[in-house]
């Protein structure tokens, strides 16, 4: 199973998400090809009503941890309630471009 799909899985079975959508980004950065290293998730639960932004982070971390020890070097996460995405008429932002180091190199 890729790491993404475990991504999708053990956020599926925490949350009950009316929205999922993980992104590998691995291919913006300077990894080999094929990685499975960055990720952008955006998911939309009624489990977050109620919770602080850095609270649902933290659960999401949690959920996640042996992936964040190992394969996956960057988690950017777009986490909403269905009120707040649909005041954002279901559009979470867009990556910025990565720059790397010093040099703007890909990292």
């Amino acid at each position: 199973m890729t790491i993404q799909h475990q991504i999708e899985n053990e956020l599926s079975q925490l949350l009950s998400p009316a929205v999922l959508d993980v992104v590998n980004e691995s291919d913006q950065h300077n990894v080999p090809p094929n990685s499975e290293t960055h990720f952008k998730v955006v998911i939309v639960s009624e489990d977050f009503v109620g919770m602080r932004k850095v609270a649902r982070h933290q659960q999401i971390y949690a959920a996640l941890a042996v992936q964040l020890q190992g394969p996956v070097h960057a988690l950017a996460l777009h986490t909403y309630t269905p009120q707040e995405w649909q005041q954002r008429q279901g559009n979470a932002p867009e990556s910025p471009d990565c720059l790397g180091g010093s040099n703007g190199d890909k990292a």
